[in-house]
Parts: C-alpha cells; sequence; structure tokens
C-alpha cells in the first residue's frame, strides 16, 4: 500500500466514523424482543395442543422452599428408557416467560435424567414435562415457596 492510498482510506474511514452518530441506528431492547406469554400459551407451544398426563414416571426434584430465587436448583427423571423419551421441558408458572428451558435426548445420554438451576420470580408451581417418542407428554410438578425474589 502506497502513501497516497492510505491517506485516501484514511479520510473515507473518518467520514464514515464523523456522519455515522447522525445514522438512524435501530434500537434493540430485550424486553420489547421477549414478549410476555401465559403459561396455557407456552403449555401448548410445547406440547402442539395435546394435553400432558400427571405421571409418577416423572421424578421433579426441587426444594420446597428457596432461599433465593436466582438460582433455584431443579432435577428431573424420567422411569422410562432413553430410547422412549425424546425431550424434557422445565416450565415456571408465573415467570414472565413459563418455559424455562428444553433438553433433547438421544440414546447417547444413557438415561433421561436432567439437572439444571432456573429463575423464579416468587412463589409458584414448577412442571417437568416429558415428551415421549409415541408423541404424548406426562409431566409432574411441584410448588415452589421463594424467600427472596430472583427476576428482580
Amino acid at each position: 500500500m502506497n502513501r497516497r492510498k492510505f491517506l485516501k482510506m484514511s479520510a473515507v474511514a473518518g467520514a464514515v466514523v464523523a456522519i455515522s452518530p447522525s445514522l438512524p441506528v435501530p434500537v434493540f431492547s430485550a424486553k420489547a424482543a421477549l414478549k410476555k406469554r401465559s403459561f396455557e400459551e407456552a403449555l401448548k407451544e410445547i406440547t402442539k395442543g395435546k394435553k400432558p398426563v400427571e405421571s409418577k414416571k416423572v421424578k421433579l426434584i426441587a426444594p420446597s422452599i428457596a432461599e433465593n430465587g436466582a438460582v433455584v436448583p431443579v432435577k428431573v427423571e424420567v422411569v422410562e428408557p432413553i430410547h422412549n423419551v425424546k425431550a424434557i421441558h422445565i416450565m415456571a408458572d408465573k415467570n414472565y416467560d413459563p418455559w424455562s428451558c428444553s433438553i433433547h435426548l438421544s440414546e447417547k445420554n444413557g438415561k433421561p435424567y436432567f439437572a439444571t438451576r432456573i429463575r423464579l420470580a416468587k412463589t409458584m408451581n414448577i412442571y417437568a414435562i416429558a415428551e415421549l417418542k409415541d408423541g404424548s407428554f406426562i409431566m409432574a410438578k411441584k410448588h415452589v415457596k421463594v424467600t427472596i425474589g430472583g427476576c428482580g
């Protein structure tokens, strides 16, 4: 690169930087991107309108009282062979977005088990929904009392 080309490129870059604050920039808001939806809407999106059935085959382990709603440990185990379980979904019914997380399984997982931490805004029910290969859904729920809110 010769000196003249370098100076031209520097001038062009300077001009772009100088006018860039006046260019319209789309404003992105995380809250605007996250649409508040009801528990029923989120459940319908997961199950495609099918009704999950409560079952003792889904074991949901979570504390009855969570001292801090920002980090609530949740464990889910499905008492079914791994080849029968397609996914595990965790929902919290009173959160801004009730659909907390989903894990999609394969036979390489070994067994249908999942552990994580979720955020709870206040005292509410937690649901563990297992999606089976045949298209049906089984679930368990647990009420968790939160003493310190996790979402604000």
